[in-house]
């Protein structure tokens, strides 16, 4: 991990020589832990468990009591600065100690009052201190996977997929609810392995599966309709996310129609897959086949998304301006067709791009996986 973290540092150091940035300040969670090893979560959007601060030379670490230990144990190289009265007092002393001139900040995590808090406490300090916005400058590393990251993504998708084998075969029944059945995944992938789940579990029955994000609720399953499961494990901080869509007992055609559309659509998807396409050109494969085959308006989201350690990264596989696919991409693919009143179907596949193709990270079949013959 050592030197894992030192060549991302590496590479980090030449982005921010590049923009002529002497420090950046780093604090959203997931880049923290990328770039020092220090698992601390930030519980709310307003509370973080501390921030790095990367020069050409130097590595600090600040964040306050609670995380003192925790910081010594995961990121050694790191230099620790405990805060007592929260960042921003102790900011100043820290870009003293650091000399710095011009600092960088990610603008997707410093909000607007805490903007206005370090610029006057600064000010308040006397040091002129040049605030840079930056954007994504710690995310566009973490869009190609390493070959460890990978296997951490693999063993995440290997302990999901085997909850979900095991629910199918021992829990699935009609009038089990959306909920308990949201339980049982949840319980089966912790009793499996996984560290947590990767996010909220989504399952839902007949109609409410025409919600793509539906939340779990009292419904109860029954015989014959489309059932809907989105899920996924978290093992060292990476996430696997997979979506399944099954029916108790026989489908109608309707279901039928809709599932062998889905199923199509990805496998022309990921079979398009390939370093130098676009993810945009993948979207449009799917999107299009959905719409020739009579489902125009019902799939509405984005065909995909980069997933690691955070559940939705980079790359977006969407109509916006889209992304050149390159080798150790790893995202989903997940088409879907939302029917309001019937219901919807969403399959989801994990791939990783390799030389020449895609490689399917799961071993769960989508195309035997859509009848359950539990009553």
């Amino acid at each position: 991990m050592k030197n894992t973290i030192e060549n991302r540092l590496l590479r980090l150091r030449k982005i921010l020589s590049e923009k002529d940035l002497d420090t950046f300040m780093i604090l959203v969670e997931e880049n923290r832990r990328y770039l020092s090893g220090f698992t601390g979560e930030d519980t709310g959007f307003d509370e973080s468990a501390g921030a790095l601060f990367i020069t050409s030379t130097r590595l600090i670490l600040a964040t306050d009591s609670r995380y003192e230990l925790q910081v010594k144990q995961e990121a050694p190289d790191y230099e620790l600065i405990c805060y007592k009265k929260g960042l921003v007092n102790e900011l100043s002393n820290i870009l003293n100690t650091l000399k710095t001139k011009k600092l960088g900040f990610e603008s997707k995590r410093l909000a607007h009052m805490q903007y206005n808090k370090i610029t006057g406490q600064l000010l308040s300090d006397g040091l002129q201190v040049r605030l840079v916005e930056t954007e994504d400058i710690v995310e566009s590393l973490r869009i190609k996977k390493e070959e460890g990251e990978i296997k951490d993504i693999k063993k995440a998708l290997s302990i999901a997929e085997s909850a979900f084998r095991n629910f199918i075969a021992n829990n699935i029944m009609p009038g089990i609810t959306e909920k308990e059945a949201a339980w049982e995944m949840e319980k089966g992938m912790r009793e499996t392995g996984a560290d947590s789940i990767s996010f909220p579990i989504i399952v839902a029955s007949g109609p409410n599966s025409a919600l793509p994000h539906a939340i779990p609720g009292n419904r109860k399953i029954k015989k014959g309709e489309p059932i809907l499961f989105d899920w996924g494990a978290r093992i060292n901080g990476y996430c696997s996310d997979i979506s399944r869509t099954v029916v108790i007992g026989k489908p109608d055609e309707t279901f039928l129609k809709v599932y062998e559309t889905v199923l199509n659509a990805q496998s022309m998807a990921i079979d398009a897959i390939r370093p130098g396409i676009s993810s945009r050109a993948v979207d449009k494969i799917a999107r299009d086949y959905i719409e020739k085959m009579g489902f125009k308006g019902k799939f509405g989201h984005g065909l995909g998304h980069g997933t690691g350690l955070a559940i939705h990264e980079y790359p977006g596989i969407n109509p916006g301006k889209g992304t050149i696919l390159d080798k150790n991409m790893v995202f989903t693919i997940e088409p879907g067709i939302y029917i309001p009143g019937w219901g919807g179907v969403r399959l989801e596949n994990m791939v990783v791009v390799r030389e020449n193709r895609a490689e399917v990270l799961n071993s769960l079949d989508c195309a035997s996986w859509h009848l359950t013959p539990n009553t």
